[in-house]
């Protein structure tokens, strides 16, 4: 039995471009608009998102099977976010992240924006990027956006961006930046912009090295033109997320050569891809170090959402030891792998234990900047800077993982304190099981050494400069404190059968979501409690904004260019497009017309 859409039976039942000529007109206009120049009190902010990377992709959780170094550098130098929860897929997170909003105060919270639909985040909806470029900052995103392409308003430098490079939709071929639809007779259209415009420069460059190339330049160039000006740059990577199904995973061959050990290709391809967006890391960070903007930066590393171990668009990804992957309401698929660093913290170099939401780093990030987000944006984000900064771990707070009524596959994930309500499931339970492993039969050979890695990496030494005497860190036991245990529970365990009835964990105790409690509990207090603040959330929840697919998408209408389609129809020049779609025979009256 699916999960009931009533939820009151719950409780019954139970790319290489040169951009400096571009970017330095975008600082121009950006100073010429009245931005301030920066301040003390406000850091440049660096987020590196990767796509789709698993919860054990990264060393620093423990794993030998390959090594990030660059990302493990950050991390023991800095903060580890032990309990960074995202949303689980792509869209959704994504708008959380730059709203500070739950997707269900969005209408974002069901499955992804898909090419072919005709919808994105709400125009009212005020982007981190608005408010940050409204408080003196020059805002860049490079890589992926995902959040509405088919029309022009939906996209990035409409939204609060200064500077986007990079592709509109869900990803694309890593080496020619293209998109095939799935399942529809589309033509394989090319999805890469810079700003407004098409660009087709990248084409045969691996795109992660693109983004990198992007951010090391953008990065020497605000140093040298406008270094007075604060630096707000989302570098989102498409890696190391699956491309196009007839060739999904890739990976440069001198990349490739370093996993030799790994026998199984696609996960060799997988360790080449997460290991490159490693490099890119590193790449930043050794910018930032070069322009003397390192010491006045906020750097955070994270995935939008958990890895796809399998099903659709996997890739060996491994979200070990949790329970489920990307796209359910489990563990595996909502809690992110993540990192902060920052001259201003005082307790650099530990694992942060405080449950954190992706939507709370808009108003913390805000905060340390010194910006007070209008109270009338009703943030569902909370300001955990100040418990960020002194290392405060004591703060109660519920997130809500998502609550989707479609009524073919109904479910909720709710979290407060150490209790979480699972209800209902994605992918018929499919994907609901412990689905990763930590592979220790195939090791990095340079695990032996592991510590001396981290040490040797340009990261670890530009980090560890900057802070002076606070420069010894023990990095074994950070990574001891940073690896999640899952102890058997006491006595006999409980199964869950979310399509069946509800389940309740206690998440301290039971990370990987084993042993069902909803029999001991779902009379008392606490889980009454629970449920009512769940259907409290859910009887304010803005409806999903999901349109179905719209055939005028067709990147054959438009040169073989995802665009924003709407808006070319409703132009003269998509009249010869559309007529071509309609009736081949109809092309030579339409082009006559059109020259008359």
């Amino acid at each position: 039995m699916a999960m009931s859409t009533d939820l009151s039976q719950m409780r019954n039942s139970h790319r290489n471009v040169p951009i400096i000529l571009l970017l330095t007109a975008g600082l121009a206009i950006a100073l010429a608009n009245g931005q301030d120049a920066r301040s003390p009190g406000k850091p440049h902010i660096i987020i590196i998102m990767a796509d789709d990377m698993g919860f054990d992709d990264v060393s620093f959780r423990g794993s030998n099977n390959f090594l990030t170094p660059n990302i493990d550098a950050l991390a023991y130098s800095g903060v580890i976010l032990n309990n960074l929860y995202t949303a689980a897929m792509c869209t959704p997170s994504r708008a959380a992240l730059l709203t500070g909003k739950y997707p269900i105060n969005t209408g974002m919270q069901h499955y992804v924006i898909v090419n072919n639909q005709p919808w994105g985040l709400p125009q009212q909806e005020k982007t981190m990027a608005e408010i940050f470029r409204e408080n003196g900052y020059y805002t860049s995103l490079l890589g992926k956006w995902h959040l509405g392409m088919s029309q022009r308003n939906f996209t990035p430098t409409q939204r609060g961006f200064d500077h986007h490079l990079g592709y509109l939709g869900a990803y694309v071929d890593y080496y020619d930046q293209t998109y095939q639809q799935n399942g529809k007779n589309y033509a394989r259209g090319h999805d890469f912009r810079l700003n407004l415009n098409v660009t087709h420069d990248q084409v045969g460059h691996y795109v992660t090295d693109v983004l990198s190339d992007a951010a090391v330049e953008l990065i020497e160039q605000h140093s040298g033109s406008n270094s007075s000006q604060p630096l707000f740059l989302l570098l989102s990577h498409l890696a190391p997320h699956a491309a196009n199904a007839d060739d999904p995973m890739q990976a440069p061959a001198e990349e490739l050569a370093k996993f030799e050990y790994i026998r199984n290709e696609t996960h060799r391809h997988y360790a080449a891809m997460v290991s490159r967006l490693d490099r890119s890391v590193g790449r930043v960070i050794d910018a930032l170090a070069r322009q003397q903007m390192l010491q006045d930066s906020i750097v955070l590393f994270l995935s939008d959402n958990g890895g796809p171990t399998v099903g659709e668009h996997s890739t060996t990804a491994s979200n070990y030891p949790l329970r489920g992957q990307k796209n359910s309401p489990w563990e595996g698929g909502l809690r992110s792998s993540a990192a902060i660093w920052s001259t201003e913290f005082e307790r650099l170099g530990t694992v942060w234990k405080q449950q954190t939401y992706i939507g709370d780093l808009l108003p913390t990030l805000a905060a340390a900047a010194g910006i007070a987000p209008d109270p009338d944006l009703k943030l569902d984000g909370m300001n955990l800077w100040s418990a960020l900064k002194y290392g405060y771990e004591s703060l109660e707070r519920e997130i809500v993982h998502n609550i989707d009524m479609d009524p073919s596959a109904p479910y909720l994930a709710y979290t407060r304190g150490k209790w979480k309500v699972v209800n209902g499931t994605t992918n018929a339970a499919l994907f609901d099981g412990w689905l990763g492993e930590r592979v220790t039969r195939e090791m990095d050979p340079r695990s032996a050494n592991y510590e001396e890695l981290i040490r040797n990496t340009s990261v670890w030494q530009h980090l560890q400069l900057l802070m002076g005497s606070q420069n010894e860190r023990n990095i074994t036991s950070l990574r001891q404190q940073a690896q999640i245990e899952c102890p058997e529970p006491p006595g006999a365990t409980k199964p869950c059968l979310p399509l069946l009835a509800p389940c309740l964990f206690d998440i301290d105790a039971d990370p990987c979501e084993r042993n069902n409690l909803y029999e001991d509990y779902r009379n008392t207090t606490i889980f009454l409690d629970l449920l009512q603040r769940i259907e409290q959330f859910a009887s304010q929840a803005h409806a999903p904004n999901n349109m179905p697919e719209d055939p005028d998408c067709d990147p054959r209408f438009y040169h073989n260019e995802w665009t924003w389609w709407q808006d070319e129809q409703a132009s003269g020049a998509a009249i010869m497009w559309s007529a071509k779609r309609l009736n081949p025979l109809l092309v030579v009256f339409v082009g006559f017309w059109w020259i008359l």
